[in-house]
């Protein structure tokens, strides 16, 4: 199983989200784990590689994959990487595919239709507290004159509003539209779709141009991996994005 945005209908870019669905890994990486930072055999890890990638029509020499720190920078790319420290990834060349390792924290996809432009995010809290939707989107700015009028976007499958439940540590880094406290609990809930979709819209992103996938990794952890759910053991899913 892969999600496909709906809202990227140009055939000028491919553009998709794995599952945990149809790989070769064994429990608890089952089964189709995209990550090697965790304790899965490698050679699965790969194979799986080969069949998500490969059903997108995608060589694994083109994937730009960054070691994601959970910060706010971002890459402008002219060819695949596998090694900077960074969250999210920009190119304007066709053949470099930007891809998103997830487990929880929430996969963002731009296409700039009109210089086309792409951006593979990866946001997790302390990136979606630090604006890096809005920082890609200005970086594609002032590298490729990117508008938000011009740009769609996906949202895919991450921790939802009502899963994401966290202390005063990280609901302070966040605006009281995008959290809601629990006073039986006594803890937070951050939106983390919405406060993406927030960086979008400011950006100039019309509303209609943007998709948000109704899937939770929590609720749905038969079909997608949850770092949170799972405590920690289990797999890696990837988002990608990349011109043809």
């Amino acid at each position: 199983m892969i999600l496909r945005p709906k809202i990227f209908n140009s055939s000028k870019i491919v553009a998709a989200q794995s599952t945990r669905l149809g790989g070769v890994s064994a429990a608890p990486f089952d089964s189709m784990n995209l990550g090697l930072s965790v304790k899965d055999d490698e050679q699965n890890v790969l194979k799986n590689r080969e069949l998500f990638f490969g059903q997108l029509g995608i060589p694994l020499t083109q994937i730009s994959r960054c070691h994601q720190v959970h910060g706010n920078n971002v890459l402008v790319v002219t060819k695949p990487v596998s090694n900077e420290q960074y969250d999210a990834q920009i190119t304007n060349k066709p053949n470099v595919y930007l891809a998103v390792s997830i487990a929880d924290c929430t996969p963002i996809l731009i296409h700039d239709e009109k210089n086309n432009a792409v951006a593979g995010i990866h946001g997790g809290w302390r990136g979606t507290a630090g604006k890096i939707v809005e920082k890609a989107l200005q970086m594609m700015k002032k590298n490729y004159g990117t508008e938000g009028k011009d740009c769609k976007a996906f949202i895919g499958a991450c921790i939802s509003y009502a899963n994401f439940e966290v202390g005063d540590e990280v609901a302070d880094h966040f605006d009281a539209s995008l959290k809601r406290f629990d006073s039986q609990k006594q803890k937070w809930f951050v939106n983390l779709k919405e406060a993406n979709k927030k960086q979008l819209l400011k950006f100039g992103v019309l509303e209609n141009n943007i998709e948000i996938s109704d899937f939770c990794t929590v609720e749905n952890n038969n079909t997608f991996f949850s770092h949170r759910k799972e405590k920690g053991v289990t797999g890696r899913m990837m988002a990608v994005i990349g011109l043809r």
